[in-house]
């Protein structure tokens, strides 16, 4: 069913007030899940919500934390997130990277004990809005198998760079799994099979099956290359942030744990190297003027797509799931 943007963020909102989490804090998580939504990442959308009450109401989320942090060097802040929402967190975190990063013109943080932080793209946008470099990476619970096994043993490891161009910015946010498990969950939601390439079931065997893909392991995505891509984030995030490796992370798809995943943020101010941002819209627009291997389909550059989406789903609305969009509204009424 179609429902209006402003209707879904209201709703949405209500349900986490009515958690005591504060109205700020409610509008960062609640504006984080509707820009997923919008790009077409229902995966990383509402569908979340409920499971962010239960946490609330378990004490696994804080309603007001916002994480405290520590320099540990002149450029490299460490942040325990205190249970908070992971969007508040992050949010707060890149608040004080930018004060040094204009400084300084790197600066890094290493959060853990924060909850899902979700879509990493919405992260990339805000740093580029304030005209820096962002280089976002998470880990998650173990979901993927390595290139030639089929044990769930990495994390999804999510890594999103975002850099301003003078005009749209470019956002790259990818899984380093085929996809995510969200997604996964989503085909389950709505009843949906998967492709066969996405997954195998907890015997190891090629799946079609979402249901039995939630108890099994996704593919890296590209074999080799995304599985040692994937092990670099899970090794680079456990390293700098101190969080446990994916078989011992709970926490972002149950009610039940404590959140102990780790989040890397590096932020960086393009004018402090010797180049510039000023010529990269004119080669990205080159880029999507080149000679298209079908006519009907133009080149398209990395967040083309998700803002197209996005457009169409501020003037028509999201689509959501009817027991979702009812769910929420239970929720919203307390």
């Amino acid at each position: 069913m179609l429902v209006s943007v402003e209707c879904l963020r209201e709703s949405a909102e209500k349900a986490l007030l009515s958690q005591d989490v504060t109205p700020a804090s409610a509008r960062t998580q609640v504006d984080l899940l509707i820009e997923a939504e919008l790009r077409g990442l229902p995966s990383h959308g509402l569908q979340r919500l409920p499971r962010l009450v239960a946490r609330l109401q378990a004490g696994l989320a804080h309603p007001a934390a916002s994480g405290s942090g520590h320099w540990t060097r002149s450029g490299v802040l460490s942040v325990d997130g205190q249970c908070g929402l992971g969007p508040v967190v992050m949010m707060h975190v890149l608040e004080q990277l930018t004060r040094v990063v204009q400084e300084r013109g790197i600066a890094l943080a290493a959060i853990h004990n924060a909850n899902h932080i979700g879509m990493l793209a919405y992260y990339a946008e805000a740093a580029t809005a304030r005209g820096l470099i962002a280089i976002v990476m998470t880990t998650s619970e173990a979901l993927v198998h390595a290139y030639g096994g089929t044990e769930a043993i990495l994390g999804t490891n999510p890594i999103a760079i975002g850099i301003p161009t003078g005009a749209e910015p470019f956002i790259l946010d990818l899984a380093t799994s085929r996809v995510s498990m969200g997604k996964i969950h989503h085909h389950a939601l709505t009843g949906t099979s998967i492709p066969g390439d996405w997954a195998v079931d907890a015997q190891g065997r090629r799946t079609t099956d979402p249901e039995a893909a939630k108890t099994g392991a996704i593919a890296p995505f590209g074999d080799a290359k995304g599985y040692g891509l994937g092990l670099s984030v899970e090794l680079l995030v456990a390293a700098m942030a101190g969080s446990a490796f994916a078989p011992e992370v709970h926490g972002t798809l149950d009610a039940t744990e404590v959140s102990n995943k780790g989040d890397v943020v590096i932020l960086i101010d393009p004018a402090a190297g010797a180049g510039t941002t000023a010529g990269l819209a004119t080669y990205l627009d080159r880029l999507r003027t080149s000679r298209s291997a079908d006519v009907n389909r133009p080149v398209a550059v990395p967040g083309d797509g998700m803002r197209a989406r996005r457009a169409k789903g501020l003037a028509t609305g999201i689509e959501l799931p009817k027991p979702l969009h009812d769910e929420i509204c239970a929720l919203a009424a307390g």
